[in-house]
């Protein structure tokens, strides 16, 4: 089974340039999950009949929102499909709208459970430059997402993939010493991403790379992805149990459309 992870920077364009229809015949996907999709379904001007598709768009109109889609001839059915954050759980977080919104309202949480396993894609809320919403990730959105995945843990098996607008270590960005502190490498964001892998979960690029050096998002500025000034910022995180059923982890960053890189899974199961 290979399932992908993309965010697409707005799946409109990216359709618009021909690189979503590109990535689909060249990759074959299994599953492909999705985010920052910026559209509803009725919006979105392709047809893709080898695919069950799920979506879990915004409420406030082009902006943000995830997607999965799963092949109808994989290796796997759909048993179950929840979007968002549990509303118990978002309100015990305090979750709620801030001055950019309600992020348990702007589709960035999508789930869907398979015969072996939980998959949720989710689209990380971004601390802004000026760290404003750090305290909305650190405090409310990363514990109550990773209780929400070690909940589902509890259950089966779980994989969560998407941008997790976090470099978990120095080497996972091109310029650690140059943006310690700063969005996307705060000690807080980080710490988040550690209480996942001290809940029962790894890092799959890592477990397979543990040294590489590849990158998965870059700025527009610069010419950041032609120099390779980057970022890894999207992950596939697996369940433990799942270790030694992981066949590839990589990151696709030849392929073009998006600021962000799609990054892949290979499992075997059954």
């Amino acid at each position: 089974m290979n399932i992908f992870s993309w965010n697409v920077n707005g799946l409109r364009s990216v359709i618009n340039k021909g690189e979503f229809q590109k990535f689909l015949a060249d990759q074959r996907p299994d599953i492909v999950c999705l985010q920052e999709t910026k559209a509803r379904r009725d919006q979105v001007m392709i047809d893709l009949p080898d695919y069950e598709e799920f979506w879990n768009s915004a409420d406030r109109a082009g902006y943000s929102g995830t997607a999965i889609m799963v092949r109808k001839d994989g290796p796997g059915a759909v048993v179950g499909v929840t979007p968002d954050l549990p509303a118990d759980l978002a309100a015990r977080y305090g979750l709620s709208a801030d001055s950019f919104g309600d992020p348990n309202a702007e589709g960035r949480v999508l789930t869907l459970e398979l015969a072996d396993f939980f998959l949720t894609t989710v689209y990380t809320p971004n601390s802004k430059d000026d760290l404003s919403r750090l305290d909305l990730r650190s405090g409310q959105w990363d514990p109550g997402f990773c209780e929400y995945m070690v909940s589902l843990r509890e259950r089966k098996p779980v994989v969560f993939c998407g941008d997790l607008n976090v470099a978990a270590q120095p080497v996972d960005l091109a310029n650690p010493k140059q943006n310690e502190g700063k969005h996307g490498f705060t000690r807080e964001e980080r710490d988040g991403f550690q209480a996942f892998l001290d809940n029962g979960f790894i890092d799959s690029f890592r477990s397979l790379h543990p040294d590489q050096v590849k990158y998965s998002w870059w700025s527009h500025w610069a010419r950041a992805r032609e120099r390779n000034i980057g970022w890894r910022i999207d992950y596939f995180v697996v369940d433990e149990r799942l270790r030694g059923h992981i066949t590839a982890a990589d990151i696709l960053d030849t392929q073009s459309g998006s600021d962000h890189a799609p990054v892949v899974l290979g499992l075997s199961l059954g």
